[in-house]
C-alpha cells in the first residue's frame, strides 16, 4: 500500500561529505538483511510456496530505508547496540507486505517492481495476497519479541484504518481532493512510525518521540512530493511542479529542524533525510 521508489541519490552524484552516510547505509543494510534472512522460513520449509514468495518479495530488497530510519532514530535518543534490529526489521516485513497488496490487480495493478515481477505476477494472485499477509503476521511476531506494548500499539495505529490502510482506500476511491490525506497516510504513516519506533524502543521521552515522529512525518511527505514530481502524478499533476518542488523543499528543511533538540546524535538523522531528493 505504500508507494516505494527509493528515491536516494545514485552512487555517482556522492560528495564526499556523503560518503560516510553511505557506508552507515551499507552497514546497517547488511545487519537488517542477516535479521531478516534469520526470521523469514526458509523456502524449503512446507508449505514451500507461500515461503518462496514471502523471501521473493524481501530479496533482493531496496535500500531498507524504513528500518534504516528506526536504527537511526533509536541511536538518537541515544541508543546502542541490536536492540533496535528486530523492530526495525518488522517495519521492513510490514512495508513489503503494503507493496505485495499495492500491485495487486484489485489495487494499482503492476507487473513490475524493482527490475522484477510482482509477487502475484510471479506466484498468483492467492499466494501473493496470502505471502503479504504472511509478512505481516510475521512482523508482529518479530516486533513482539521486544517486550514493548508501546511499540506494538504505535506500529498497530500507523497501518490500520486511520493509517496506511485508510490513506489506500482513499486513493482507491481515486478523489484526488483527498491527495494531501493519501500522501500523510499512505507513504509518511510509515516514515513517522518507523522512525518513533526507534525513541520507543530506547525508551526516550515524550518530548524526543514527538521529536522523531515529526521528522518522520514531514521526511516522508518530503519523499512522497519528489516521487509525484519525477513521475508527474499525484500532487505534482494537481498543482504543478514549481509548487511541489517548493513545498518539497520546505517540508524538508522543517523535517531537519525538529531534529535540533538532539544536537550530535542526530547526524545519522540528518544525512539520510538530505540524500531524498
Amino acid at each position: 500500500m505504500s508507494q516505494d521508489k527509493d528515491r536516494i541519490g545514485s552512487p555517482d552524484r556522492w560528495t564526499r561529505f556523503e560518503m560516510d552516510i553511505k557506508k552507515y547505509i551499507a552497514h546497517k543494510k547488511n545487519i537488517i538483511d542477516k535479521a531478516l534472512d534469520k526470521y523469514l522460513p526458509l523456502a524449503r520449509l512446507k508449505p514451500q510456496v507461500i515461503h518462496k514468495a514471502m523471501r521473493y518479495s524481501i530479496f533482493p530488497g531496496g535500500k531498507r530505508i524504513r528500518p534504516i530510519f528506526t536504527i537511526a532514530g533509536f541511536e538518537a535518543c541515544g541508543g546502542k547496540g541490536d536492540l533496535a534490529v528486530p523492530v526495525a526489521c518488522g517495519v521492513e516485513l510490514i512495508h513489503s507486505y503494503t507493496l505485495i497488496h499495492d500491485d495487486m490487480p484489485c489495487m494499482d495493478n503492476d507487473d513490475f517492481r524493482r527490475g522484477k515481477h510482482t509477487c502475484h505476477k510471479k506466484f498468483g494472485e492467492d499466494i501473493a495476497l496470502l505471502a503479504g499477509d504472511g509478512l505481516l503476521t510475521l512482523a508482529f511476531q518479530i516486533i513482539a519479541e521486544s517486550g514493548n506494548i508501546d511499540v506494538i500499539k504505535e506500529i498497530s495505529k500507523a497501518i490500520g484504518t486511520r493509517g496506511i490502510i485508510g490513506g489506500q482506500v482513499a486513493d482507491i476511491l481515486g478523489k484526488d481532493k483527498d491527495i494531501e490525506y493519501i500522501n500523510l497516510k499512505k507513504t509518511a504513516a510509515l516514515f513517522e512510525t518507523a522512525v518513533k519506533s526507534g525513541g520507543i524502543i530506547k525508551g526516550a521521552g515524550k518530548r524526543e518521540i514527538d521529536a522523531l515522529g515529526n521528522f518522520g512525518r514531514d521526511i516522508g511527505l518530503t519523499f512522497q512530493l519528489l516521487d509525484d514530481l519525477k513521475d508527474e502524478d499525484g500532487y505534482a499533476r494537481l498543482y504543478g511542479a514549481g509548487r511541489t518542488k517548493e513545498k518539497a523543499e520546505f517540508l524538508a528543511k522543517r523535517a531537519k529542524s525538529h531534529l535540533k533538540i538532539f544536537g550530535k546524535r542526530a547526524d545519522a538523522l540528518l544525512k539520510l533525510a538530505g540524500l531524498i531528493r
